[in-house]
């Protein structure tokens, strides 16, 4: 991207529409409710024919720094220092209240090109707040209605004029695209061949669990500053914020989620809004850390999580945060694996680690569980090896007999990866026991080294060569 635009203003001016209009995407929560946005949200953005970075930021508020708006506003000054042009939005149906004013001195102090955008201006006696934007002495505004997409093209070239063509239409690095549109004989070759576990290509994880946890504070720890908002109260964080990282040599690519509390206790529908993005999180990401208090670890809540993330097929990992408020830790390390295997038999063999995101610790062993579950997600098994070992477990445990008929498993093949699925032909597949597929199952995960990631089998019935021939007498 040739640029960063943040996207300030005072709550509930509009600031994530804005922003999910220029995304093209519905990512940032939207509600009338005045500062739902808490976090900043990078995104990338397009307006007719610019493209850019941009940040939606929390609504700037005058409060102290030990409070929740106080640090908040820390996030959004940070947004601001790191863009290189910022979209002053106002209220034009509202007018300018006195934090508008003391916003446009901020800004003004900080040197940067700033777009003033009168947005709502569609709002009948919104005219009045218009001209009004004039007095903040931060240029002519912009007219624009976030919500319905009008006046873009205006706001287009503000920010062509204010930032400079030079900057907003970058030449084109010729090579670059040389190498991006043309695919090298390897590439070719791969299609051809069996695919391989890759290890140089960005690893999407998701972090869930219940409120409070600490799961804001755990990716912090990761990136090494204070990215995401956090702090005592539960549920400071509501929208699904990405960030990114490198952890030796490979791309991270990290979701934090607001905290999931029971369904029963989830009234309001800004709450619905968060716990909905971070259903949406936990299916874009390849591997899902559940994230428990291990002074208070497997609540009813923590099991409905972790049963949730396995019925989505995703490959998990078990965090059991806060390790640092532990006293006696062995006696309940040893109480937490006993209680990991007896609650989630649907996960046998599920990776857990002790951490604290506070300190630190424990950090570069939960990194290498969650590669080494994304490896076992990714595993594929050679259909030679699965039918012989078909024949040994079938030998050794043969399928039941039903209505006094014998069922027989004659082939077996892996499907798909992502989480691994296999396919056994049988007789009668719908009178096989559950219990006889739970042995196969926990067999694939035993004797192919598959702990802890969800294993689906399909059993599907042989054809019959002569079914729809006529019998000859």
């Amino acid at each position: 991207m040739s640029f960063t635009v943040a996207i300030v203003g005072r709550p509930n001016v509009g600031k994530s529409t804005l922003f999910n209009r220029l995304v093209g995407k519905k990512l940032a929560l939207v509600d009338d409710t005045p500062g739902v946005t808490r976090d900043r949200r990078p995104g990338d953005a397009k307006l007719v024919d610019l493209r850019f970075t941009i940040i939606d930021t929390a609504g700037l508020e005058e409060a102290g720094p030990e409070t929740l708006e106080g640090r908040m506003r820390a996030q959004t000054e940070a947004a601001i220092e790191e863009a290189d042009l910022s979209l002053f939005v106002v209220d034009a149906k509202y007018g300018l209240t006195p934090v508008d004013q003391s916003l446009a001195e901020m800004l003004r102090r900080r040197g940067k090109p700033v777009v003033l955008v009168a947005n709502k201006s569609e709002a009948r006696g919104s005219d009045s707040g218009f001209y009004d934007a004039y007095t903040l002495g931060l240029g002519e505004p912009v007219p624009i209605s976030a919500e319905h997409g009008q006046g873009m093209i205006d706001l287009r070239d503000a920010i062509v004029e204010a930032i400079g063509e030079d900057r907003a239409f970058p030449e084109p690095d010729d090579e670059a695209e040389t190498d991006i549109l043309l695919p090298q004989d390897d590439d070719l070759d791969d299609d051809e061949a069996e695919p391989e576990y890759d290890d140089s290509k960005p690893l999407r994880v998701a972090i869930v669990g219940r409120p409070n946890a600490g799961k804001s504070t755990l990716i912090n720890r990761f990136l090494g500053e204070d990215r995401l908002l956090t702090g005592p109260e539960a549920g400071i964080t509501r929208d699904s914020i990405s960030v990114e990282w490198d952890w030796r040599g490979r791309t991270i690519k990290m979701f934090d989620t607001a905290g999931m509390r029971r369904k029963a206790r989830v009234q309001e529908k800004l709450e619905k809004l968060s716990v909905a993005d971070t259903l949406r999180a936990v299916r874009f990401a390849e591997t899902v850390v559940i994230v428990f208090d291990a002074t208070i670890p497997f609540e009813k809540q923590d099991l409905q999580i972790v049963d949730f993330v396995l019925r989505e097929g995703r490959a998990a990992v078990l965090a059991f945060n806060k390790w640092d408020l532990v006293e006696d830790q062995q006696a309940v390390l040893a109480d937490l694996r006993e209680k990991t295997e007896r609650l989630l038999p649907q996960a046998r063999g599920i990776r857990a680690v002790p951490i604290s995101g506070q300190t630190g610790y424990g950090l570069d062993k939960l990194m290498q569980n969650i590669i080494d579950t994304d490896m076992v997600w990714n595993k594929r098994i050679s259909t030679a090896k699965l039918n012989r070992w078909l024949d040994a477990v079938t030998t050794q445990h043969p399928p039941p007999a039903v209505s006094g008929r014998r069922l027989k498993l004659k082939y077996m093949t892996q499907v798909k990866a992502r989480p691994p699925a296999f396919m056994i032909s049988c007789t009668r597949p719908d009178a096989l026991p559950e219990s006889y597929v739970r042995y196969l199952t926990n067999g694939l995960r035993a004797d192919f080294q598959m702990p802890g990631v969800p294993i689906r089998i399909h059993f599907k019935a042989g054809e019959n060569p002569f079914e729809g021939r006529k019998r000859r007498r």
